[in-house]
């Protein structure tokens, strides 16, 4: 029977395979290379995400990266990248009464480490190799590390320990993962300002295969089953409607979802890049730079 880290794996190794061969098309060709950093904003979507998460500003949160980028030739690049972002998602925000009645909330740093291939439709020369300014796309894979916490009675708490949905519980099956693989893909434009000076803006969703960023995803479980089984604090927070309406715990019929088990969540970071060429070399020459105007142009000194 195929499982969900073989779907996984059969989605992830094609783009190494991507990877590899833009590594192997580049050989010989006109090359160079970039360090950057992406300052912006980061956004999650997901069970507690609002209606309007798309264009709501209290769903964004600063985020930014560091970035080597190496161009293989005028289209075709890849890049290793690490990034920081903050998610959040909270009931309040929503229009709809159930969804506010649920009452949860979230907020989590996720950190990144991405391989992502990149694509210069109009053709790109940083270093003054070739064009200055061309629209990208770009698609790769990348390891994340989240942790989702909430605020409950003034205090920030860790979720996924307390497994609000029976996790470790027997027939509930094991706590999720807080180190999961994801999928970003998206756009840019980039600009060469000068031979050593690249800027841009770009956007990137990030494809998951877990439904717990938020620690949302399943059925509720019986009040007394949590509590019994993973404590007092589990058993208050796997169902916060009770603390909304301001009664005692609130018990939902068995089977009762918290969110939708069926669709995983998401999370995007985006923003303005900036990068340095570092190094340009032409045609797989041996020698570092090339001459433009007059000017020897490849590694800085100092």
């Amino acid at each position: 029977m195929r499982t969900k880290m073989d779907d996984i794996m059969r989605r992830v190794i094609p783009i190494f395979i991507m990877v590899l061969t833009l590594f192997s098309t580049g050989l010989g060709a006109q090359r160079s290379a970039e360090l950057g950093v992406v300052i912006g904003a980061s956004s999650y979507y997901g069970d507690l995400s609002p209606e309007n998460a798309s264009t709501n500003t209290s769903q964004y949160q600063p985020s930014f990266s560091f970035f080597y980028r190496q161009n293989l030739n005028n289209t075709f690049g890849f890049r290793a990248n690490l990034g920081y972002g903050r998610l959040t998602g909270d009931d309040s925000l929503s229009d709809q009464v159930f969804r506010q009645e649920r009452n949860f909330n979230f907020n989590s740093s996720v950190l990144e480490l991405g391989l992502i291939g990149e694509v210069n439709l109009f053709g790109f020369g940083p270093g003054g190799n070739g064009p200055r300014f061309s629209p990208y796309l770009f698609g790769g894979v990348a390891v994340f590390r989240f942790n989702p916490l909430t605020e409950y009675q003034g205090q920030t708490v860790e979720l996924q320990p307390l497994g609000t949905e029976g996790q470790g519980i027997d027939g509930f099956g094991a706590p999720y993962r807080l180190t999961q693989i994801s999928i970003p893909f998206g756009a840019g434009i980039k600009y060469a300002i000068n031979d050593r000076i690249n800027i841009g803006l770009e956007v990137g969703l990030r494809k998951t295969f877990t439904d717990y960023l938020d620690d949302v995803s399943g059925a509720y479980v019986p009040f007394d089953v949590l509590r019994s089984n993973n404590g007092e604090l589990a058993a208050a927070l796997g169902n916060r409607t009770g603390e909304f309406l301001g009664t005692e715990p609130v018990d939902t019929e068995e089977g009762a979802l918290r969110g939708n088990p069926n669709r995983d969540d998401w999370y995007m970071m985006g923003g303005f890049t900036i990068t340095y060429t570092i190094f340009s070399d032409r045609g797989g020459s041996s020698k570092v730079g090339r001459r433009r105007g007059g000017k020897q142009f490849g590694c800085p000194t100092f």
